[in-house]
């Protein structure tokens, strides 16, 4: 398939009168987290991988000081031209993918980089649109490629991570946090990513057992988010710092990260319910994910893929009926895959409303899902009956460049 893909932006660049011949390819992964989903923004430990659909970028630097792209996702859209230095305001691109390239090349301006060199480049990205991160993952392409072409060294820490959340948050509007611009540019083949917010510590943890025990599943919705912006991501996000500065106010807590034991978790429900918080649910879930999680890193470490499944799926069931912030066509999707055996657990990924769910599944449960949701999402959802799809997916490398072929 990459082969094809690469025939593909080559055409293009002849189309569009691109220089890229000679030139480099840089594939971003997407991320599957395994906990805690929405923990990054209350301040919780993280853990996932990255899986193998991708955003491919192929480009070479320019002298003409332009950032030229093509986008083969978004042809109806103009092709992104701009000079470098040239001012942009946000919302005159906030309803087209030009906003990610105009909103990398200001922030890195805006934190001081010297951005003296453009590119041509031509990109094509095969990640559902919503849930497997996306949005993080072109980013994250775009940052390095603009590091890479103008000599700027990539440190290998946080600072690219944190660029890219500025991006989001600064430029783009979107609320997010950290958990999935960490998933994949720290991601590993054949490993979890771990994030320790409270040391900024990232460990590679192998999984214990073998990993053609199992498989990781999307189950696309062939629904679209148009961004975390524009979801309910955003209103939860709201509520969740609203609950935080209430819990500092009255019970001097710094985070709801510290909210780790029945005893503090109890004083905070009592203290809520004492203001009225319509919040209380929402801290139910991250106080109950947060209790698995050590458990989900054990079993990851032991190979038992069995109980990451189950522990999988209770966030799942928290995310839907505390957290509230799932949807529609991802919980029948859900619904879909508990009735298959071999299915260790399922639940809706991202940022919610739509997008994908996953599912974490014996491989000899793989046939049996494709065939229950070819069955049954149709009937429960034809608006979407040409647009879902079921992907297998593997761990991968986060960040891979190679020559262009």
């Amino acid at each position: 398939m990459e082969q094809e893909i690469i025939e593909r932006l080559h055409s293009a660049a002849k189309r569009f009168g691109l220089d890229i011949e000679g030139g480099t390819v840089r594939r971003t992964s997407s991320r599957f987290c395994l906990g805690i989903e929405h923990g990054d923004y209350n301040g919780m430990e993280l853990f996932g991988i990255g899986t193998d659909r991708f955003i491919w970028l192929a480009f070479k630097p320019n002298t003409t000081g332009r950032i030229r792209i093509h986008s083969l996702n978004f042809p109806d859209d103009r092709m992104v031209d701009f000079a470098l230095g040239e001012e942009c305001d946000p919302d005159s691109v906030k309803d087209i993918w030009e906003r990610f390239p105009r909103g990398v090349e200001a922030i890195l301006r805006r934190e001081g980089y010297s951005l003296t060199t453009g590119f041509d480049a031509v990109l094509y990205g095969n990640i559902p649109g919503g849930g497997m991160s996306r949005s993080a993952s072109l980013a994250l392409n775009l940052i390095l490629t603009v590091f890479e072409v103008n000599g700027i060294t990539d440190e290998g820490g946080l600072q690219v991570v944190d660029l890219a959340q500025m991006v989001e948050n600064d430029f783009i509007g979107s609320p997010c946090g950290k958990l999935d611009q960490i998933m994949i540019y720290f991601a590993r083949e054949g490993m979890g990513t771990y994030f320790h917010p409270a040391t900024g510590k990232i460990e590679h943890i192998p999984f214990g057992g073998s990993s053609d025990s199992f498989r990781i599943v999307s189950l696309d919705t062939g629904t679209k988010r148009p961004g975390l912006e524009k979801s309910t991501y955003k209103i939860r996000r709201a509520e969740c710092d609203a609950m935080k500065e209430q819990l500092s106010d009255g019970l001097g807590l710094g985070s709801l990260a510290g909210i780790s034991d029945p005893g503090t978790y109890a004083k905070a429900v009592a203290y809520l319910e004492s203001i009225g918080s319509k919040s209380i649910s929402r801290l139910k879930y991250l106080y109950e994910a947060r209790s698995r999680f050590q458990g989900t890193l054990d079993a990851w470490r032991a190979g038992n893929i069995g109980k990451v499944g189950e522990n999988f799926r209770a966030d799942g069931i928290g995310l839907r009926d505390d957290y509230l912030i799932s949807g529609p066509e991802l919980e029948t999707m859900c619904d879909i895959a508990r009735t298959v055996d071999g299915v260790l657990g399922e639940r809706m990924l991202g940022g919610g409303d739509k997008g994908a769910s996953g599912a974490i599944i014996r491989p000899e449960a793989l046939e049996p899902l494709s065939e229950a949701v070819s069955r049954a999402y149709p009937l429960a959802h034809p608006g979407f009956a040409d647009d879902y799809a079921v992907h297998s997916c593997r761990m991968v490398d986060g960040i891979v460049t190679f020559p262009l072929p």
